[in-house]
């Protein structure tokens, strides 16, 4: 058809104002897009710890209720500092410490009247002399390095009760404990990236004076992930390479492979751009985004640009077939980009700042792709066309079936699946595979499942950091906090101590609870060293004189300045989700029984308490999460096909690939915690794109009286191929992941790449034999794309 047999005044209203003023919509694209581009120039890449936690959740309301008085159980960095060879008492290894201690204390964002190594005068030792209890600074007075100095040292450690907590058990590594504000002495909210880089930087000096250093802490996390933010481009440059590269091996066009590319890249730099003026930044968690956003716009680009070509080859204009190809393809283009909007969407659920940010920022990249590769590239197209032999090459298998050739061996399997004894065998293992799939989803774990920083690779320099300090320290740095709520002044009153000796006792039981320390525990060796240190006295006697003593010369951490709050510290020797599980829910239980009015155990502060809260929020959204995803996209569905076998059709393969995801998790030891969480949204979100393309022309067909054979068989020339292009790029483009140092972009990678073809799979597979015994031309509803966009050429 030509342009001048075609009516532009045809077509929706949408369609006209696009397309008969397409130059001002060029103009303003290319203006909003060199806006954008300036804008993203302004993007930032940080973290923000209080962003990873859930804020409103009990126990951090409790944490952040209490965290003026509670000594560094937040955000805080540990550095050991080991001698190789000998132990830490000598005088240049102490120099050596001091002047590190020293420089870590002028670094901004450092809480200095919390930081604690052996050189602070808040590290003490109290022991019983001939003359009573006595007790000081673990650094003598006077210390010059002397040989009776350093003894002296050793004495006061030994009596200092911080073996296994400063100073590691076989006295060749000791601790700096720098805990961090939320904001520097400016006002500004910490940048991780430069204090990691500055805690490296010092690193690397002492180092070269013959000690080792090992770092610990979300700080340090976030700086190793930000530095692998490199790696992370690298795999996005490859990740376009190889889409582009099938692209053009597909259609052999070089215009139409560069306009598709370009349009998904315009709309990364959209998305890009919006987030800082919306006040976002990028964080390790979210930037992966801009790839999901590449990879969608992939995939729709692609089917228009195929709708395109294979008009042009009918001998349509260009602009004609642009005009074509949206009518057919707008509505279920649009249909699975808000699916991917609401997989995003949902999120949002999730109360945790960063999760939230990560959906805020996808959900404005779908939705750009609205305009960039539902709008713009067809527009481009309408200009550019395809080159004539691309055009003749897409309709080959159309021509060699018109003209009664065999069908295609691909194309003639896929048909099979539409009759009887096929659809039946396809149906069947597709449930068995669902039913499997969700046996096995059933031991899916909430949270981490392995020690140390799972975000990283487990040969990382920060796990081995984490394992040093796990074997020198006998606890890791994983540390659950239980508050203990008095009345002012009474902290020390004998049935709240005999309460929390209690509760230490117990939890000392717990397979993962390394040790703990309190006021009570405190009590007790105080006592022991009273009688000479004999074990007999080792107890916790109903004697309140005895105790004020006591708690008048405790360590104010174990305590608040009111004496109005207490704090009950258990090391554990990991974060696991058993771990963290296992005490929360002793804790929990203890406090139901022994909380009055006037004293109450509260959960949690500290790094485990903080991470038990999150998955605790995680596990409570999660299947919320999935629910609210899969209602949305069946009501999309069910608005564009006004069917509910259509919608069965559709998303009946989508539920049977969310319980392999799941089971595949399982399979690799995934928890499912924020880096995880939002590829399981995702899934259902992208997935429903394959469906629903295959699905709307096989409609379209079947309202014009064809059957299911021969509806799907042009369902697979017009769109299959495309949809297998793209699920088969994209699997490649991020399988790749796999060899990031990033090891949350790693296991990402392989969901992704899981993802993409058991979608696509189950669109090609299960959709036909599924539509064999659910869909009937008379059980179709009305062609809405018809009545949406305006009469159009059947597919032939």
């Amino acid at each position: 058809m030509s342009t001048q047999a075609f009516d532009p005044r045809s077509g929706s209203l949408i369609e006209r104002a696009l397309f008969n003023h397409r130059a001002i919509v060029v103009l303003l694209c290319a203006l909003v897009t060199l806006l954008l581009g300036w804008q993203a120039t302004r993007l930032q890449l940080n973290a923000s710890f209080e962003k990873t936690i859930p804020t409103s959740h009990s126990y951090i309301q409790n944490y952040l209720a209490h965290q003026a008085e509670l000594s560094g159980l937040g955000n805080a960095v540990r550095i050991a500092v080991a001698r190789p060879e000998g132990s830490i008492y000598d005088a240049k290894y102490l120099d050596t410490l001091r002047r590190l201690s020293d420089e870590v204390f002028l670094l901004p964002g450092v809480d200095r009247a919390r930081m604690k190594s052996l050189w602070t005068p808040t590290t003490r030792w109290v022991g019983v002399t001939e003359d009573g209890l006595e007790g000081g600074p673990v650094i003598p007075d006077g210390f010059d390095g002397s040989p009776p100095k350093l003894q002296q040292l050793a004495a006061n450690v030994a009596r200092s009760g911080e073996i296994g907590q400063t100073v590691a058990r076989d006295a060749k590594s000791s601790v700096i404990f720098v805990p961090l504000l939320a904001r520097d002495a400016e006002g500004q909210a910490i940048d991780y990236a430069r204090l990691s880089g500055q805690l490296d930087a010092l690193r690397a000096t002492y180092e070269a004076e013959g000690v080792t250093v090992h770092i610990t802490g979300f700080a340090k996390i976030v700086g190793d992930l930000i530095d692998g933010v490199k790696a992370v481009l690298v795999f996005f440059a490859i990740a376009v390479a190889i889409a582009t590269a099938m692209v053009f091996w597909y259609t052999h066009c070089v215009r139409s492979t560069l306009l598709v590319v370009t349009a998904s890249l315009i709309a990364v730099v959209w998305q890009l751009g919006l987030l800082p003026l919306l006040g976002y930044a990028l964080d390790p968690y979210s930037i992966l985004v801009p790839f999901l956003v590449f990879a969608i716009g992939m995939s729709h680009g692609a089917q228009k640009m195929n709708g395109i070509m294979q008009d042009v080859g009918r001998g349509v204009d260009k602009l004609v077939a642009a005009r074509f190809t949206f009518r057919r393809l707008f509505l279920a283009g649009l249909t699975a980009l808000l699916a991917d909007a609401v997989g995003f969407a949902v999120l949002l659920v999730i109360d945790i700042q960063v999760i939230r940010e990560l959906a805020t920022a996808a959900s404005i990249g779908v939705a750009v792709l609205i305009f960039t590769n539902l709008i713009l590239l067809p527009i481009l197209l309408s200009y550019t066309g395809v080159s004539a032999s691309a055009a003749a090459r897409s309709l080959r298998s159309e021509q060699a079936d018109a003209a009664g050739a065999d069908k295609h061996p691909m194309w003639a399997f896929l048909d099979r699946f539409t009759r009887r004894p096929w659809a039946s065998v396809a149906v069947a293992v597709g449930l068995l595979m669902g039913v499997g799939g969700f046996v096995a989803s059933t031991q899916l774990k909430i949270g981490d499942l392995d020690p140390g920083a799972p975000e990283l690779r487990a040969d990382s320099r920060y796990n081995r950091d984490v394992a040093f300090m796990n074997a020198a320290y006998g606890a890791g740095s994983d540390v659950l906090a239980v508050m203990v709520k008095t009345p002012e002044g009474q902290c020390s009153a004998y049935e709240t101590l005999n309460k929390i000796d209690a509760l230490e006792w117990e939890l000392r039981q717990i397979d993962g609870v390394e040790n703990t320390n309190t006021l009570a525990l405190l009590n007790r060796r105080v006592l022991s060293g009273l009688n000479e240190g004999n074990p007999r006295w080792y107890e916790f006697l109903p004697n309140q004189d005895m105790l004020n003593t006591v708690t008048a010369s405790a360590p104010r951490g174990l305590y608040n300045d009111a004496c109005g709050l207490l704090t009950v510290y258990v090391y554990l020797r990991d974060h696991k989700a058993d771990t963290l599980s296992r005490v929360v829910d002793h804790v929990e239980a203890f406090a139901r029984v022994n909380n009055t009015a006037d004293t109450q155990f509260l959960l949690a502060a500290g790094s485990a308490g903080i991470e038990a809260a999150t998955n605790i929020v995680v596990k409570d959204a999660w299947r919320t999460m999935l629910l609210m995803v899969y209602s949305a996209v069946v009501l999309l569905c069910f608005i564009t096909f006004r069917s509910w076998r259509a919608v069965v059709v559709a998303v009946l393969p989508l539920v049977v690939t969310s319980f392999l995801a799941e089971a595949l998790m399982v399979a690799l030891g995934m928890g499912v915690k924020v880096a995880t969480l939002p590829v399981i949204a995702l899934g259902v979100g992208i997935g429903v794109d394959y469906a629903l393309y295959i699905l709307s022309i096989t409609l379209a067909q079947l309202r014009e009286g064809k059957s299911l054979s021969d509806a799907y068989y042009r369902a697979l020339l017009f769109t299959g191929k495309v949809v297998m292009l793209t699920g088969v790029t994209l699997a490649i483009g991020v399988i790749t992941w796999v060899a990031s140092p990033i090891k949350f972009q790693a296991d990402m990678g392989l969901l992704l790449a899981f993802m993409f073809l058991w979608n696509m799979l189950g669109a090609l597979l299960l959709v036909p034999a599924l539509a064999h015994f659910l869909l009937k031309p008379k059980a179709v509803a009305p062609d809405l794309v018809v009545e949406a966009f305006g009469a159009q050429p059947a597919v032939r």
